[in-house]
């Protein structure tokens, strides 16, 4: 599995606290370190790879030379599956037919679009660089282009955002050609424009329980409108679930490349510099600025049952099995502790924790930790 960061965006959003630069001036320099990066790193992936996911940042910036010359190597170092899920982040105002004519052409089966709302107010208050009707033009052209796999990402507990169109958001999702929605809570991360406007009253803070109604009503329409919600922020119809995001919660292994990028091999977890020149003259130099972060058997525990408890699949016996039996005591010793034992149910092969219990997962998560 390999997730390539590309670090650019036309503009800042409000909220968004990833590592991205709003200005191109280095962005072929950047492309040729992530091939280098690319090239160094062979021997860290099995082939040939089932997931393929270039995200950021806003990898639709890039030209289809520059896409191409990054898949062209991927495929040569490991191999693409011919099922793989190849996933590309696009923002609305760059889907125009061409580009996405260029998109299918090279082998990309699946677009993740950040759409966010389809109401303009919202956008502008999240200082986004497209308009609502683009938002909806550009799922439109996506399907008529021929991609199947559609991914937006939709954004509630917005100041301002009423019960009433936030409804009106996933039904218009709905009635688009869209098989995957990740919807978020708005969330206020240090030094972000968001935070800056808060702390000088030129925002509202977001209200918690505005955000906790949203999620409940996301839950609640969710079957009406046809979609499963596999994991708290990710809905899918036709078994349309993300590979990708689906082995992060699996725990699997993964490659990162690019700036800020992390991957995972089982035992420590890397994380690459989040700093476009420095990544850049580290790559000239033959390296990859980077730390290593050793995962013990405590924290691999506590990571299973915080993404366990996110999921439908639950927290999975054969892993808790796997830590060995002092987890598994632990486990169960904290399980019984539960307040009401319903909040989590016991399958033959894991543990689930009640959908209507979504909302308070992290506290239930705390409880069980070692």
């Amino acid at each position: 599995m390999l997730y390539i960061h590309i670090p650019f965006c036309k503009q800042a959003c409000s909220y968004c606290d990833f590592h991205f630069s709003t200005s191109t001036h280095y962005k072929s320099d950047l492309v040729n370190a992530l091939l280098k990066e690319i090239v160094i790193r062979k021997n860290e992936l099995h082939n040939p790879l089932q997931s393929v996911y270039l995200g950021g940042g806003t990898p639709s910036l890039l030209d289809a030379s520059e896409l191409a010359s990054i898949l062209e190597l991927v495929n040569a170092q490991w191999g693409i599956d011919t099922i793989a899920e190849i996933t590309l982040e696009a923002n609305p105002d760059d889907l125009t037919f061409e580009k996405l004519q260029e998109l299918k052409s090279l082998g990309i089966n699946r677009l993740s679009i950040g759409v966010q709302s389809f109401f303009q107010e919202d956008l502008t208050f999240m200082n986004r660089a497209h308009s609502s009707t683009e938002a909806i033009q550009c799922i439109e052209l996506a399907a008529q282009t021929g991609f199947d796999r559609l991914s937006i990402d939709l954004i509630y507990g917005t100041p301002g955002l009423s019960d009433a169109r936030w409804i009106e958001n996933l039904r218009k999702a709905s009635s688009l050609p869209v098989n995957h929605l990740s919807c978020y809570a708005l969330t206020v991360e240090p030094k972000t424009p968001l935070a800056k406007g808060i702390t000088l009253g030129k925002f509202l803070n977001p209200d918690e329980d505005q955000a906790a109604r949203q999620f409940e009503i996301m839950q609640q329409l969710a079957p009406e409108l046809g979609f499963t919600h596999y994991e708290i922020s990710n809905l899918a119809r036709n078994d349309a679930k993300a590979i990708h995001n689906s082995a992060y919660w699996e725990g699997k292994p993964y490659v990162g490349i690019g700036p800020s990028a992390h991957s995972f091999n089982g035992k420590n977890r890397r994380v690459n510099k989040a700093n476009n020149t420095q990544y850049i003259q580290s790559l000239k130099m033959g390296d990859c600025m980077h730390e290593l972060e050793f995962i013990d058997s405590k924290t691999r525990y506590n990571e299973l049952i915080l993404t366990g408890l996110r999921t439908q699949r639950g927290i999975e016996k054969i892993a808790l099995i796997q830590l060995g039996k002092e987890y598994i005591q632990h486990f169960a010793k904290a399980r019984k502790q539960l307040k009401n034992p319903e909040i989590l149910q016991e399958t033959e092969t894991a543990f689930i924790l009640n959908p209507n219990q979504w909302l308070f997962a992290d506290g239930i998560a705390a409880s069980l930790f070692y």
